[in-house]
């Protein structure tokens, strides 16, 4: 079944299509670090980008990083994800896995990821593997160091506000020095910035451009193949920030900054493109990513900027860190991925089985509803009032199980591996005499609105 796109959804591909359409034929400019205009751009426009370069980061952590990302490669912890975009099912060109604190989520492109817990205090998740164990415990000692850059970053943006300061660097390199709270802050705002920077999940990403066979030019300012297009990170905290830590495995270690014949970005190198959302007038960035270098976004930059991933041509990691909100939708969403998360721990089986159980419950409490709505001497007003809340869940219902049946079902969900393969949970046979309702509720909902009708004068 086709789901029919949201109204953000439409809008957005609206805006998009105009902003192609003004463009027709021309690209829009943007610019690299071999441009002289490139640093006052920077700081006019997109000051809550913040570049922290590999050297500033401690040699310790960045072998540590590494290593935690071979292992998790070595033992098939990443993944291609089955998403929807625009009513479409695909698999994303980068693999990826979540970690982060216990029993947190995140959601994106219509598919929630699980985290496979990182061991902060209390946490009594199993590993399959030592060096998952251990990758797990690199991924959460480098959140903590990134949290501290990110609070340092968010303490020089808001002095540089309160101090009316037009030029704070913005790419920081290891001799850079750093500054304090100072006495203009509060404790207000000292509580704020550090809830900003709380990051309780890392989306780590892989992606080897040289084994995928297609990947989409950039559309606007012709920057080259992407890994990712164009977004705003999904489902986070407002304002909150987000610090990304990049990894190329090989490859060259500079721009061409002397080859007369290359224009724009290197498209050897690795590089984040930002944009301002929906502006043709400023020029955008594209930011050579090195390896061990991080940036940082910073307040409200996620929400009025957006960014692309432009690929190179080494294979990359990327750690993505994040303050994600707790969300619903679990249930289907989990086996949506089959059993990819048995590959590295069994945390998440307790927690879904205790959610299955709750939400049997939650069945058998619609059918004592219908029950109680079908009796007679029920008073007209009560009863209404009852079906019209009722079928208007049991609809939203119906059409979910529908759309979830068809992802699972879809031609790229049969290609997958076993233990990837979606499964369509919960679900039983009409039949069932452990279940009080049954899957398909079209009869149930018609019945529903015939009753309904009954009711009308």
């Amino acid at each position: 079944m086709k789901r029919t796109p949201t109204a953000e959804e439409r809008e957005r591909e609206a805006k998009k299509l105009r902003l192609l359409e003004e463009l027709e034929d021309t690209w829009l400019p943007y610019l690299t670090p071999k441009d002289d205009e490139f640093d006052q751009q920077w700081q006019l426009k997109y000051p809550k980008l913040i570049l922290r370069e590999a050297g500033s980061v401690p040699e310790e952590l960045h072998k540590e990083v590494q290593e935690a990302f071979f292992a998790l490669h070595k033992h098939g912890c990443l993944f291609r994800d089955l998403v929807r975009i625009q009513g479409k099912d695909l698999l994303t060109p980068v693999s990826r896995i979540l970690i982060g604190n216990p029993g947190c989520t995140y959601k994106y492109l219509n598919t929630r990821l699980f985290t496979v817990p990182w061991p902060v205090k209390g946490s009594n998740a199993k590993y399959n593997e030592a060096e998952i164990a251990a990758a797990c415990q690199s991924f959460l000692k480098l959140n903590d160091y990134l949290q501290t850059e990110t609070i340092q970053a968010l303490e020089e943006l808001a002095a540089k506000d309160k101090a009316n300061i037009d030029a704070v660097p913005v790419c920081i390199g290891p001799d850079f020095p750093r500054l304090g709270m100072g006495s203009s802050f509060d404790g207000q705002d000292e509580m704020d910035i550090k809830n900003r920077a709380a990051y309780n999940v890392t989306l780590l990403n892989f992606m080897d451009p040289q084994k995928m066979p297609y990947l989409k030019e950039e559309p606007y300012f012709g920057m080259g193949k992407m890994a990712v297009s164009w977004h705003h990170d999904e489902n986070l905290v407002e304002r909150s920030a987000v610090a990304v830590y990049s990894y190329s495995c090989e490859g060259p270690e500079e721009e061409s900054e002397d080859d007369p014949q290359l224009e724009g970005r290197d498209p050897d190198i690795w590089h984040v493109g930002f944009k301002i959302s929906w502006d043709i007038e400023t020029p955008g960035l594209a930011i050579p990513l090195h390896q061990g270098d991080c940036y940082f976004m910073l307040d409200d930059l996620n929400a009025t900027h957006q960014h692309c991933v432009l690929a190179g041509l080494p294979p990359r990691f990327s750690s993505t860190h994040r303050v994600a909100e707790v969300e619903f939708e679990w249930l289907r969403q989990f086996w949506f991925q089959g059993n990819r998360y048995k590959k590295c721990t069994d945390w998440w089986c307790q927690p879904m089985t205790q959610l299955e159980e709750l939400w049997k419950k939650m069945e058998a409490v619609t059918n004592a509803v219908l029950h109680e709505v079908r009796q007679e001497g029920v008073p007209v007003e009560q009863r209404n009032e009852i079906l019209t809340a009722i079928l208007a869940s049991l609809t939203t219902r119906q059409n979910l199980r529908r759309e979830w049946h068809a992802r699972c079902q879809c031609r790229i969900a049969r290609t997958l591996p076993v233990d990837q393969k979606p499964e369509c949970r919960p679900y039983w046979e009409k039949d069932d005499p452990s279940m009080p309702l049954p899957f398909d509720l079209t009869d149930i909902i018609s019945e529903l609105r015939g009753l309904l009708l009954e009711a009308k004068p």
